[in-house]
């Protein structure tokens, strides 16, 4: 029997965040935060509204799970986000020493796998490439239709 509440659905779920950050034009990329098959956060980025260059979605995320949680670890807990953590996110995830993390979209310029997979904390799973074409042409349309204004 298949499992309703797969990998495929949870990035669906961040897809739809990335959505909402491109409603409010900023950078389309979401981020939930995943324990036992319920979402316990939901993210996007907030660069331009908090005029704050750390908001990224998952930090808003990391931070929404900690409180939800009453912890500042998330070792139980799955990341879906739609791009490749940059260093900064990913050093974050270590901190948290999040359990796993599933990214949508390789991030060949930023990404954390820039620096290598020691960024992250040695015990955190990693799968990538769920719904990459998704989230790769959010972005590129998005960053498409800044060029042309």
């Amino acid at each position: 029997m298949m499992d309703p509440f797969d990998d495929t659905y949870f990035m669906k779920r961040a897809l739809q965040e990335a959505e909402t950050a491109l409603d409010k034009n900023e950078v389309p990329i979401g981020a939930v935060i995943v324990m036992n098959n319920q979402i316990i956060a939901r993210a996007h980025n907030l660069t331009e509204t908090l005029n704050d260059v750390t908001a990224h979605a998952e930090m808003q995320a990391f931070t929404a799970a900690a409180n939800s949680l009453d912890s500042k670890y998330l070792e139980d807990c799955t990341l879906y986000v739609t791009l490749e953590p940059c260093i900064m996110c990913a050093g974050a995830a270590f901190w948290t020493r999040i359990g796993r993390i599933v990214y949508a979209a390789s991030d060949p310029k930023r990404g954390y796998s820039l620096v290598g997979r020691d960024v992250l904390h040695p015990k955190t799973e990693l799968l990538t490439g769920i719904l990459s074409e998704e989230s790769a042409a959010l972005l590129a349309d998005f960053f498409k239709a800044k060029r042309d204004d």
